[in-house]
């Protein structure tokens, strides 16, 4: 009964049958405790902890286990060193909470002390390293755990498969896929969905796709492994008709299927398709989900449908940093400042923390908008406070609002006195920003040397300054410019249409 209400989140059910049994044995506080932290009440199953008669190992690991997702490490560890004997499962416990709240060092130093490790230990190392993007850390481990004969499980092969896919270990992932076939896993749905992964980031295309026709799976995560796998090595098309597959045969498309299919819309700027795609979403009640309408506000953002965009944004229920930036740069993209403005207003009200990518698209929207003095004065704020660290693509937008606004000397300034070296591209925005005049010619002259300084080869410093000599008429300086480029190799590219093959 207790278990019942549990399971239905009625804990004041629960906890009243709790009160009213008159012998209670340990299983039952257990329960309890469990059933409170399944129910959001850590302050009550810390209380019901501190008045058990008596606690074994599952009582201490419960708690462990209900600190660590909450991101309370130290009171973790605290429970975990007060343990009178501590079996593998509670240190199985401590090293996969660590690694989810990010101390990856601190698992892999209590994985070192371990008296006894099972292979879920070992699979709880490889799987957290893996996730925190140390891979061939992860693959170091596997090395270890199969000299040592541990047997592999279901787990522990999707884990390192997913490893050896991020870091293209093409051999080593060939010989997992022998010891699936030798191990009876072929026919395991992650494992099947982990190998199409696994061979589309090595760009082995004809692998994942004759394995996805060998099975033929009904599983929704082995057919959004095939079309992000055709997405992964821009096979787009490919991978919207797998959608369509998918749909036609029944197969019901998760939040993983509708983002990778969104994107290959995106990318090939297939506009009405995606529109097809909103509509199932929609049918399917993914429309609020935060990652597919993310997708959504990129697809119609930069396909020109500014609205569509922000009414996909504003379906969202649980917006996160990646969505207001989405919906700031795709207003920035549009030349809608004030909007864009508006949102970081509505994102700190919402207390999502703006990052780096935020003030890139906000610098971008004031200068594209004409909101020169909001422009400078966000970079300002951004100099003299501490939200985020100051980055090339920081100054390449405020040199643009400077250059923008006329005052081409103060951009000079400033990227005379960043505090990392300029690079090419931060002067090339300055070059590109010199319109004409006698001062902006002298700025232009000293920055184009700065750039073929750089980069000898580089074409946009000569063809703009020489369109900056064509347009004050000082047509001898553009023939020497044209005779300079020709003899240092830097070749302009021809236009052409993107139509023609």
């Amino acid at each position: 009964m207790i278990s019942s209400c549990v399971n239905d989140f009625k804990l004041d059910e629960a906890l009243n049958l709790f009160d009213e049994t008159p012998q209670r044995d340990l299983i039952m506080w257990n329960l309890m405790i469990k059933g409170c932290i399944s129910c959001g009440s850590l302050d009550m199953a810390l209380k019901l902890f501190a008045e058990m008669p008596e606690r074994n190992v599952v009582s201490w690991t419960t708690m462990i286990s209900a600190f660590l997702k909450k991101g309370m490490v130290e009171q973790a560890r605290g429970l975990f060193q007060e343990m009178p004997e501590r079996d593998t499962a509670a240190w199985n416990a401590m090293i996969h909470g660590l690694f989810v709240n990010g101390r990856a060092e601190e698992a892999s130093s209590m994985f070192e002390l371990m008296p006894d490790r099972n292979v879920i230990s070992w699979t709880t190392m490889i799987s957290g390293l893996d996730q925190m993007g140390r891979n061939d850390e992860a693959l170091s481990i596997f090395v270890k755990m199969v000299g040592i004969g541990m047997k592999l499980t279901a787990s522990t092969l999707c884990s390192v498969l997913s490893s050896c896919a991020k870091t293209g270990e093409l051999c080593l992932g060939i010989q997992l896929h022998g010891q699936i076939a030798k191990l009876g896993y072929a026919f395991d749905t992650y494992i099947v969905a982990s190998l199409i992964t696994f061979y589309a980031n090595c760009k082995r295309i004809e692998e994942f796709v004759k394995i996805y026709y060998e099975k033929l799976f009904k599983n929704v995560v082995v057919w959004t492994s095939v079309l992000t796998g055709y997405g992964a090595n821009d096979e787009h098309e490919s991978a919207l008709e797998v959608f369509l597959e998918m749909i036609r045969l029944g197969v019901f498309p998760n939040q993983s299927t509708f983002t990778s299919a969104l994107n290959s819309s995106n990318e090939i700027e297939a506009l009405g398709f995606g529109r097809g795609i909103h509509g199932t979403a929609v049918k399917l009640g993914f429309e609020t989900d935060v990652f597919v309408g993310n997708a959504l506000v990129v697809l119609y953002t930069k396909s020109g449908s500014i609205h569509d965009g922000i009414r996909s944004f504003k379906a969202i229920e649980k917006k996160n940093v990646v969505s207001w930036n989405t919906v700031i740069v795709g207003c920035a993209q549009h030349g809608c400042g004030e909007w864009a403005v508006a949102f970081l207003g509505q994102m700190m009200k919402a207390g999502v923390r703006p990052d780096g990518i935020t003030f890139t698209g906000l610098l971008s929207a004031c200068s594209h908008s004409g909101l020169w003095k909001k422009g400078r004065g966000l970079f300002t704020g951004l100099r003299r406070g501490s939200w985020v660290e100051l980055k090339l693509e920081h100054y390449a937008c405020m040199v643009d609002i400077l250059c923008r606004s006329g005052e081409v000397a103060e951009a000079e300034e400033l990227v005379e006195g960043m505090p990392v070296e300029a690079n090419v591209s931060i002067w090339v925005a300055l070059l590109s920003g010199c319109r004409g005049g006698e001062v902006e010619v002298e700025v232009a002259e000293r920055v184009a040397e700065r750039i073929l300084r750089l980069d000898p080869g580089c074409t946009a410093g000569y063809v703009l300054l020489s369109n900056i000599y064509a347009g004050c008429g000082r047509w001898g300086d553009v023939a020497r410019m044209r005779t300079r480029m020709k003899a240092t190799g830097a070749v302009k590219e021809t236009a052409r249409s993107t139509y023609l093959n």
